[in-house]
């Protein structure tokens, strides 16, 4: 497994989409929070947006910036060429996502998202998995609301109780927001493309090896009564 020479790349991050909502609420925390000799960078198409931002952000002096569009793929794969790590806000992702995560698979840049679209996932799986275990790309979608406190509730939970043995567990989580224009927007673009979505899901269940003894499966039904929460609980799909 390649890495492509990595190391000698001038950002360790580049955070794509940095002036959209969650994107501008990404930078702020990684302005607070990055530890120091991070070498970062904001990315969008709009380099007076970008400026400004970097303007209020803290260290903004120190913050790279580079101008990219999801409409130019060699844009992209400049991005790519210089990070270390690709995060991207931008969505939906099944419309807006494709050209950057090809881009990473090629140049051997991780790559991270926040999608909640199943369909993306696994058209990106089918497409670009070869690619990117030839450079040693590491593609990972869903590091957001989907699935983040789910895997680390899952996997908390799953360190208290014994090994070796059958588990199952039952998850559930509240939320107090409103949904963003892109969640809005990707949550409608998925209803509307169910036969997509079936599709991929099929293929890439064709082309993706089965894990042995491991079975995953989502909740269905009606919303019931919980009274092990004791609250109302929808399933999520």
């Amino acid at each position: 497994m390649s890495r492509l020479n990595r190391a000698d790349r001038p950002y360790d991050i580049v955070l794509f989409g940095a002036t959209g909502f969650v994107g501008t609420l990404t930078a702020e925390y990684l302005a607070a929070h990055a530890p120091a000799g991070l070498r970062w960078a904001i990315a969008g198409r709009g380099t007076e947006r970008l400026e400004r931002l970097r303007e209020r952000l803290p260290g903004g002096a120190e913050i790279g910036l580079l101008r990219a569009d999801v409409s130019d793929p060699a844009s992209l794969r400049a991005l790519a060429e210089r990070a270390r790590v690709v995060a991207t806000t931008v969505g939906p992702y099944v419309e807006y996502g494709e050209e950057l995560v090809a881009a990473c698979a090629d140049t051997g840049a991780d790559y991270v998202d926040l999608t909640g679209e199943p369909e993306f996932v696994d058209l990106m799986y089918v497409r670009h998995d070869a690619r990117a275990r030839e450079t040693g790309a590491r593609l990972v979608h869903a590091c957001g609301f989907d699935s983040v406190p789910h895997d680390l509730g899952a996997y908390f939970t799953v360190r208290q109780l014994p090994e070796g043995v059958p588990l199952t567990v039952d998850g559930f989580v509240t939320v107090d927001a409103a949904f963003s224009g892109g969640t809005l927007a990707s949550a409608l673009n998925q209803f509307a493309r169910h036969r997509g979505l079936r599709a991929a899901a099929l293929d890439r269940r064709r082309h993706e090896p089965r894990l042995v003894a491991r079975r995953v499966s989502a909740p269905a039904g009606a919303p019931r009564y919980a009274p092990e929460v004791g609250a109302w609980a929808l399933p999520l799909p």
